[in-house]
């Protein structure tokens, strides 16, 4: 289903169609290289308020480079495991139960900190961004990946060089290292 498909597919829920369940097996999940994303709750189905998803991230993976959005905010809440996040120049460790702040327009990364699987919930708000990583793994898989494009697209800027040095600084593996 393309982007524009799936968008139309999506309604507000505003639960005229009957109770809405998402179980823990639903929802599309995008690969993403380590770091996948299952759907929850998308931006649409909000009326654009925020998106909803849950990142499964393996033991010692960073998800992304160091990266920023314009125009987004995301929530992490770690459901289980440790989540480590680089946030502008800070590191932070949240465990499960704890809520980590990533701000628009700040610099950011984020990785399981621990030898165990974590999961993350992950709102973004507002929502529209969620699309980006559906794109992402489709174009990854199709052949037809463009980063520059993909970023301009949805307001995100990376600083690719940062893979190497924040998977040294902190015991991660990343796909882009091979």
């Amino acid at each position: 289903m393309s982007t524009a498909e799936l968008i139309q597919s999506l309604t507000r829920f505003d639960a005229s169609q009957g109770p809405r369940k998402v179980g823990p097996d639903d929802g599309l999940v995008a690969e993403l290289g380590g770091c996948d994303a299952r759907f929850l709750v998308w931006g649409e189905e909000s009326g654009g308020g925020f998106s909803l998803l849950e990142h499964p991230v393996p033991p010692r993976s960073l998800c992304a480079p160091l990266h920023r959005h314009i125009g987004v905010d995301e929530y992490s809440f770690v459901l289980e495991g440790r989540m480590g996040a680089l946030l502008g120049g800070e590191v932070i460790y949240a465990e499960a139960g704890e809520l980590a702040f990533k701000p628009r327009e700040e610099w950011h990364t984020f990785w399981n900190a621990g030898d165990e699987p974590c999961r993350i919930l992950e709102v973004i708000s507002p929502g529209g961004f969620e699309h980006f990583f559906r794109e992402f793994d489709q174009s990854t898989k199709d052949g037809s990946f463009d980063p520059v494009a993909l970023g301009e697209r949805y307001g995100i800027e990376f600083e690719m060089e940062s893979v190497p040095r924040i998977c040294a600084e902190h015991g991660l593996v990343h796909p882009l290292l091979g």
